[in-house]
């Protein structure tokens, strides 16, 4: 019998666990995933990122510009070529990723994944309070003190846990409000922006080395590779029918009308206040640099959208908790990954001396951990046309899904491999592989490294073969034939 069942979804909170959504309660429209996306970069950090690449990387705003467009392409095209196996199995990523690496294996990748995804609550968390802190500076003049940071802390990790708990339906609402109340405000920054800023000294920048460039496209689209492994969590409930062509064109369509202007704002920013990037707080310069009455508004606005993200991540969470033998139902899986990024949040907020230097150190190490399975995954992925729905939730010797002592070898043999060389690759602050010198290393590709030694060595080893389903256990049908390139519209 299978080891883990939920009730299905009904009303306000969603009870689905990790077992696969049945046809009759699959609905909705490609289109949807768009605001799904926007609301996963509603992120003022977007605005440090790119003052980042004027600052660090020493690049004009045309090589910017370049960026912005090239890392929601490259990154969220990832993201939406993984959720297609979303619509295939009606899974979460991380429950579909046991039919590849077998039921004692994935547990490997689903810990990295889970413990990765601690850092990426815990910058948002930080970004979120600290932007509270702002707001109240600006209206009340409050100053930041360590019981303000716990309070404001505890109340955005607390928002984050009642929104994420209560499941996809509520994400969809919030995600989609905030998806027009950002844009209408961001319109309004950028106009004041094209107004007041010092167009002259924005375009005399000289231009930066290639290599700079490679790089900041790398870390801008790290932030997006870390959604690769929940991209099948927000299209498992889409009809089997749905565009594939349109899920990711919605996908990449939704991050990049966010990512692109933000960074492309940031860049402005940066010309005029140099120091923005190095500062310890990440969001205090945009009351220094727009009037209050942009500023607070804008504030709160993106305040909802790092909540929003922080929901999205914790809501990934509890399913990616719940793979790794947690058996408590997915709301409750959540409140771990609360409180983790309560504690680490304090530290960073109070202890650590440099924010971005953390910031972008964790975004690369992000970017490394998650490729290795991306590039396993996706192969397998392109081979696969089902999933058997009763192998996914069946933990035991009898799933078809349990390979060999609970291993798929070549997964884990390729994964593993791949992780050792994104690391080689990389240097960060702290840590430094040997091969960081290289082309490779020097231009920030470690994360490509590891995807591409993922993906190659999984295609020629030899495949994985499960034990055929018993009757009635499940087995999804073969896909059918996707709609026309460009649909949105099922």
């Amino acid at each position: 019998m299978p080891a883990e069942s939920a009730e299905p979804a009904d009303g306000a909170l969603e009870t689905r666990g990790l077992e696969p959504v049945p046809d009759s309660e699959r609905g909705g429209r490609v289109r949807e995933l768009i605001p799904t996306w926007v609301a996963a970069n509603i992120s003022v950090l977007l605005l440090t990122m790119g003052a980042g690449l004027v600052i660090f990387n020493g690049l004009n705003i045309w090589q910017v510009l370049v960026v912005a467009i090239a890392s929601p392409v490259v990154s969220y095209g990832l993201v939406g070529l993984i959720s297609i196996a979303g619509k295939r199995g009606g899974a979460p990523g991380m429950a579909l990723s046991r039919a590849v690496f077998g039921q004692r294996g994935n547990l490997f990748p689903g810990a990295l994944i889970w413990v990765a995804r601690w850092g990426w609550e815990t910058i948002n968390a930080v970004s979120g309070a600290f932007a509270v802190l702002t707001v109240l500076d600006l209206l009340f003049g409050v100053k930041k003190n360590t019981l303000l940071v716990v309070v404001t802390l505890l109340l955005f990790v607390g928002c984050t846990f009642l929104v994420s708990g209560l499941g996809i339906g509520a994400l969809r609402v919030c995600s989609t409000w905030s998806t027009y109340l950002f844009g209408a405000f961001s319109v309004l920054v950028l106009g004041y922006l094209v107004v007041e800023s010092d167009w002259s000294a924005v375009f005399a920048k000289p231009a930066g080395s290639t290599a700079m460039m490679v790089a900041g496209i790398g870390t801008i689209a790290a932030g997006g590779i870390s959604w690769v492994p929940s991209g099948p969590d927000f299209t498992r409930y889409l009809p089997r029918t749905a565009s594939s062509r349109g899920m990711v064109g919605a996908t990449i369509g939704g991050a990049a009308v966010v990512v692109i202007p933000m960074v492309l704002m940031g860049a402005v920013m940066a010309v005029g206040t140099p120091d923005l990037a190095s500062a310890q707080d990440p969001v205090s310069f945009i009351g220094n640099l727009l009037p209050v009455w942009i500023a607070v508004p804008y504030l709160l606005i993106a305040l909802v959208g790092m909540l929003l993200i922080n929901s999205m991540s914790m809501y990934s969470a509890g399913f990616t908790a719940q793979t790794l033998g947690i058996r408590v139902p997915r709301a409750w899986a959540v409140s771990v990954n609360a409180v983790i990024s309560l504690v680490f949040g304090f530290l960073l907020m109070v202890v650590a001396t440099s924010f971005f230097g953390s910031f972008i150190s964790f975004l690369t190490l992000l970017a490394v951990a998650f490729s290795a399975w991306i590039g396993v995954f996706g192969v397998d992925m392109l081979r696969r046309t089902r999933y058997d729905a009763a192998a996914l939730l069946d933990t035991t010797p009898s799933s078809a899904y349990w390979y060999r002592g609970g291993f798929a070898w070549q997964a884990m043999t390729a994964w593993g491999l791949a992780l050792v060389v994104g690391l080689l690759f990389t240097e960060v602050d702290w840590f430094g592989g040997p091969l960081a010198g290289t082309w490779v290393g020097r231009n920030g590709l470690g994360w490509a490294a590891g995807i591409l030694t993922a993906g190659l060595l999984y295609a020629v080893l030899p495949r994985t073969e499960s034990a055929a389903p018993a009757a009635g256990a499940g087995e999804r049908e073969p896909e059918p034939e996707p709609e026309p390139a460009g649909s949105l519209s099922n």
